[in-house]
């Protein structure tokens, strides 16, 4: 069967995995939001952080999915703070660094253009949909997707089938055996498109900490020891 489209992951596949202080992340947003407080934010940030790991741990209880405005409520963040917006800015700049694009995207999309095969994007995000479109203008690849799907604007989180048939939709409904996905993930994204009916490309990049790792057993696809080999390994599926 020809190959109709191929939906790529985002932190860890479109953007090479970075190590990151997940602590500090919060730090930064707390020590200006709650620059007013005897502690300086300490307690707020521990908080927030917290508040995180409960929302990613609904993807392996429940398959739900979890928004970042949903962090600032459980912790009585107010996006009508004086700080908040300051904060925010703080926040996003400390990511900055771990958002930019591997080198090979912007030839692998070109490639897949040129081939006729149509683009997408899934993740499992706590972002919005405007957050990670910002970024992918930002890097000029925006007019090149054809379809993107984040978990924070859907009901659940990959490996659900209900989010790969979200990217499927998004792309223009193909037949799911007409489409790849490419993920770093072997749970959320290998065993997650497979049961979606999709072939499977593993990028094996990323040094997943303990409590990211679901222990599955399957076998990708194909194997992308760097992005162009996915531009290899479709043709060989064409």
């Amino acid at each position: 069967m020809a190959i109709e489209a191929v939906i790529f992951d985002w932190g860890g596949t479109l953007t090479p995995w970075h190590a990151i202080d997940l602590d500090r992340q919060w730090q930064v947003f707390a020590q200006i939001y709650a620059a007013d407080h005897p502690d300086g934010g300490t307690e707020l940030a521990r908080r927030m952080r917290q508040a995180e790991r409960d929302s990613w741990a609904r993807l392996k209880e429940t398959g739900a999915s979890a928004r970042l405005t949903e962090v600032f409520e459980a912790v009585g963040v107010q996006t009508d703070h004086p700080g908040h917006q300051a904060a925010r800015v703080a926040y996003e700049e400390f990511w900055e660094p771990h958002t930019y694009l591997d080198p090979d995207v912007p030839e692998v999309f070109a490639g897949l253009r040129e081939r006729g095969i149509r683009i997408g994007v899934l993740s499992n995000t706590i972002w919005s949909r405007e957050y990670h479109r910002g970024l992918f203008a930002r890097d000029g690849i925006l007019d090149l997707i054809d379809g993107d799907v984040y978990s924070s604007e859907i009901p659940y989180v990959k490996p659900h089938p209900e989010a790969f048939g979200a990217a499927l939709k998004a792309v223009g409904s193909p037949d799911p055996a007409a489409c790849v996905y490419v993920g770093d993930r072997v749970y959320e994204d290998v065993h997650g498109a497979q049961r979606a009916g999709m072939r499977a490309v593993h990028v094996p990049h990323s040094d997943l900490p303990p409590d990211q790792q679901v222990p599955v057993e399957v076998t990708p696809d194909g194997t992308a020891h760097r992005l162009l080999d996915v531009l290899t390994l479709v043709d060989g599926w064409r």
